[in-house]
């Protein structure tokens, strides 16, 4: 909005960011509305977190949360089931939490029923009964810390999903710059990251993506859905509100190596892997199936997500049994 441009104006450097800000920034809010996510001005933005250290869409997680558990949240424990959220540690363990709630996997306690149920804080069956946001400048600025700003931010029902950063085109190194600011997030602002699941970097040229709390260069990826797909393109195929909201549910994987809780997100070519692997499975004409990978190409996350797929959906799969056949000691071991 006008308010945000005029204090552009005041910032260092604020030619390369109005050049960002032009370029790429104000197109690829632009490209997200095109593909069904409503455009929520700075101003509004920060009224609707009820200030720029609030962490969520108030309004519209608040009534996501009534809406979609009729009988489990109501308007006497709806805040305190958004406290439990605001409680989450900004750490990546607490970024885990978060997406076991957008999952639908945490529980509250229901004193009518006396018993515990599941919250849901997306419908990930019917995309329309969600509500899907975009605002850029989220800037967030705890208290009396110094605080940070993001290129562009995208919410499901008032929540923090994806963050993005844009850089100008003209700079040499601008995706690395990117990649450092969000690693100074994280040290800086962690509060910031906690419920942002995936990251988008871009200049135009370049359309990279990866996890949160996750910043090595070889977890960082190029997005492409086609051979010659534009940055129009790109944007609108990664924030397809289906594929969007498939990946928050199926593609995002926490996962623990040398006692580290680590987190990664399956590739493209993955992805397309475990579907056509769980469609061959669900096809009665077909007994076989082979899915050919070259070495490092993420061969035990393709497999374990497709075994899971089968075995969660006991509608298609009933009393399914997988069996997984490994050559090798150090398989067993990973798996």
């Amino acid at each position: 909005d006008r308010i945000g441009f005029v204090q552009l104006l005041s910032r260092p450097n604020h030619m390369t960011r109005i050049t960002e800000l032009v370029s790429v920034q104000v197109p690829f809010v632009k490209h997200a509305s095109s593909v069904g996510w409503v455009t929520v001005s700075p101003n509004d933005s920060v009224a609707k977190r009820r200030g720029e250290a609030g962490l969520f869409h108030y309004p519209e997680l608040e009534e996501a949360l009534l809406r979609l558990n009729p009988g489990v949240v109501t308007a006497d424990n709806v805040n305190a089931v958004i406290q439990q959220l605001e409680a989450v540690p900004n750490t990546m363990e607490g970024n885990r939490e978060l997406l076991e709630w957008l999952r639908g996997g945490r529980t509250v306690n229901v004193p009518a029923e006396k018993r515990r149920r599941n919250v849901s804080l997306i419908d990930f069956a019917n995309i329309d009964n969600n509500v899907f946001q975009v605002t850029c400048e989220w800037q967030y600025t705890p208290g009396t810390k110094k605080g940070n700003r993001a290129d562009v931010m995208f919410l499901v029902n008032g929540i923090p999903v994806a963050i993005i950063e844009n850089k100008n085109p003209k700079s040499p190194d601008a995706m690395e710059r990117a990649i450092k600011q969000l690693r100074r997030y994280e040290m800086e602002t962690p509060e910031f990251l906690t419920s942002a699941q995936v990251f988008n970097v871009t200049h135009l040229i370049d359309y990279l993506y990866g996890v949160t709390w996750n910043y090595s260069r070889k977890n960082i990826f190029v997005w492409k859905e086609k051979r010659s797909e534009t940055y129009k393109e790109a944007v609108q195929s990664f924030f397809e509100r289906r594929g969007f909201l498939m990946l928050l549910k199926e593609w995002i994987l926490f996962f623990v190596k040398d006692d580290e809780l680590q987190k990664t997100i399956l590739r493209q070519h993955q992805t397309r892997a475990a579907v056509k692997v769980v469609e061959r499975c669900a096809d009665p004409k077909r007994r076989t199936g082979l899915v050919w990978h070259t070495q490092g190409s993420g061969k035990t996350f393709t497999l374990i997500t497709a075994a899971r797929l089968i075995l969660e959906d006991t509608k298609r799969f009933p009393g399914a049994t997988v069996l997984l056949v490994v050559d090798r000691n150090e398989l067993e071991g990973q798996l």
